[in-house]
C-alpha cells in the first residue's frame, strides 16, 4: 500500500487517534479495513502502527455490498478459543458505513471486554486536521456541559450571529439524548469523527439560518459550505414550512428532500463540541457536523420507533456556524466559549436517558438475533472438533 506523503498537521491526528482514542497496545491484533477511497489514510494509519512495531492486517473491501467482508475478516482474526492479545478493528472509508452485520458477525465468538471497533466515516486528510485536534477526555467535559444544563430544561431558545432564532421544547424524559465523545465502551462500535450531543425536539419554531454547512445521506459532489449562500429555513411546531437558498444547486437540493415523505419534519437538535474543527470543509460530511454550534436535522430521527413513530429515507443536516443556546430562559452557553468548561463531568452513559452514539441501533433485534447465531455456530463448530479429535469419546 502506498500513499501520497500528508502534512505534520495531518500527521498529528494519526498520532492522536492511536494514542487518545484507540489507545494502541504493543500486542495488540489489529485489522485495518478499508474502501478504495479511504487508501491513503488508510496507508497513513498503516505506516504509523508499523513505526511503533504494530504490523496490520491490511483488508481491502467494496462499500455498501461485499460478500467477503466476513470470511476474509474470520480468517485474520485469531482463533477466539486459545489466549490471544486484544482485538483492534478499524474501518476507513469516506462516504459510507458499511457492512455492519458482517463485522458483527465476525466478532461475535470473542468476549466484548476483548475486542475494540473504532468506525471511521470521511477518512480523509480534513479527518486527521480537523476531527482529531482534541482528546476524548476534552470532548467527554465538553459534552457533560451541555448535557448537564439541557437534560433538566424544559425549554432551549437558540440564537446565532447569521439569524437563528428558534424556541426549542425539551423533554429528556421521553427521547434520549446521544453523546459522542470519542469514548469507548464494551460492546459498542465506536464512531469517529467525534463531538456532538443531540436529541429529538419535542417541539421547534422559529427560523434557522445554516450558514455553516449541509451534511445528507446521499451522495453529492457540491461543496457543502454556505457561508456565501445561507439556507433559511422556517419552522412551525416542528414542520418545515419554507426554505430557500441563493445558490440554485443547493435550492434544488432542498427541494428534492423535501418532497421525501416526512422529510419536512425536524427529526434531530444537534450541537457540535469539536472545538478542534475550527472551520467548515467542502466534502459532504460529519466532520462539518462536529463544528462547534447548533444543527437541525431534516427528516429521520435518532429515536427508537416506539418513540417517534415515524420513517424517513432522507436525513439532511443543516449547520449553522455558531450558537448561543439560553436554557430556561437564564444560562447562556455561547459554542465560542466552550473550551470554558473543560473541568467538567459528563452524566454516566446509559443512564438517565443519555446513550452513547452506536452505529447499529438494532432495529427489531436483527443485530442480536444474527450475533447469537453466528455465537452459536462457533460454539457449534467448535464442539465438532473436539469430537472428531477425541475419537467421538
Amino acid at each position: 500500500m502506498t500513499a501520497g506523503t500528508p502534512d505534520a498537521a495531518v500527521w498529528d491526528g494519526v498520532s492522536t487517534l492511536l494514542d487518545h482514542y484507540i489507545r494502541i497496545r504493543p500486542d495488540d491484533r489489529v485489522v485495518l479495513l478499508y474502501t478504495a477511497d479511504a487508501r491513503d489514510p488508510a496507508a497513513w494509519v498503516a505506516a504509523e502502527l508499523a513505526v511503533r512495531g504494530v504490523r496490520p492486517a491490511l483488508l481491502g473491501m467494496s462499500a455498501g455490498r461485499d460478500d467477503t467482508v466476513e470470511p476474509r475478516l474470520r480468517a485474520a482474526l485469531p482463533d477466539p478459543a486459545s489466549p490471544h492479545p486484544r482485538i483492534v478493528l478499524l474501518t476507513m472509508e469516506r462516504d459510507s458505513m458499511s457492512h455492519v452485520l458482517q463485522l458483527r458477525r465476525a466478532l461475535a465468538p470473542y468476549p466484548e471486554d476483548r475486542w475494540a471497533t473504532y468506525r471511521v466515516i470521511n477518512a480523509s486528510a480534513e479527518f486527521f486536521r480537523h476531527s482529531m485536534g482534541v482528546t476524548p477526555e476534552l470532548l467527554s467535559a465538553l459534552n457533560g456541559a451541555l448535557l448537564n444544563r439541557m437534560m433538566p430544561a424544559s425549554r432551549l431558545r437558540v440564537t446565532s450571529g447569521g439569524g437563528t432564532d428558534l424556541e426549542i421544547a425539551v423533554d429528556s424524559e421521553r427521547y434520549r439524548w446521544i453523546s459522542n465523545r470519542g469514548v469507548w465502551r464494551a460492546g459498542a462500535f465506536l464512531v469517529l469523527p467525534p463531538g456532538e450531543v443531540s436529541t429529538y425536539p419535542a417541539d421547534v419554531n422559529g427560523v434557522l439560518v445554516a450558514d455553516g454547512a449541509f451534511n445528507v445521506t446521499s451522495y453529492t459532489g457540491h461543496d457543502v459550505r454556505l457561508a456565501d449562500h445561507p439556507v433559511t429555513v422556517e419552522i412551525e411546531h416542528g414542520r418545515v414550512t419554507g426554505a430557500a437558498c441563493a445558490d440554485p444547486l443547493v435550492a434544488r437540493l432542498l427541494e428534492r428532500c423535501l418532497r421525501v415523505e416526512n422529510a419536512d419534519l425536524i427529526g434531530e437538535l444537534g450541537f457540535g463540541t469539536n472545538v478542534g474543527t475550527t472551520a467548515f470543509i467542502p466534502l459532504n460530511s460529519h466532520i462539518n457536523e462536529r463544528h462547534p454550534g447548533v444543527h437541525l436535522g431534516l427528516g429521520m430521527h435518532g429515536q427508537r420507533l416506539d418513540v417517534v413513530d415515524y420513517w424517513c429515507d432522507v436525513h439532511l443536516d443543516l449547520i449553522a456556524a455558531d450558537a448561543t443556546v439560553a436554557v430556561d430562559g437564564r444560562t447562556e452557553i455561547r459554542s465560542a466559549d466552550l473550551r470554558g468548561f473543560a473541568g467538567e463531568r459528563h452524566p454516566e452513559p446509559l443512564t438517565g436517558n443519555v446513550h452513547e452514539e452506536d452505529i447499529d441501533g438494532d432495529c427489531c433485534g436483527l443485530i442480536t438475533g444474527e450475533v447469537a447465531r453466528a455465537r452459536e455456530e462457533f460454539l457449534r463448530t467448535r464442539e465438532c472438533r473436539r469430537t472428531r479429535a477425541t475419537g467421538g469419546s
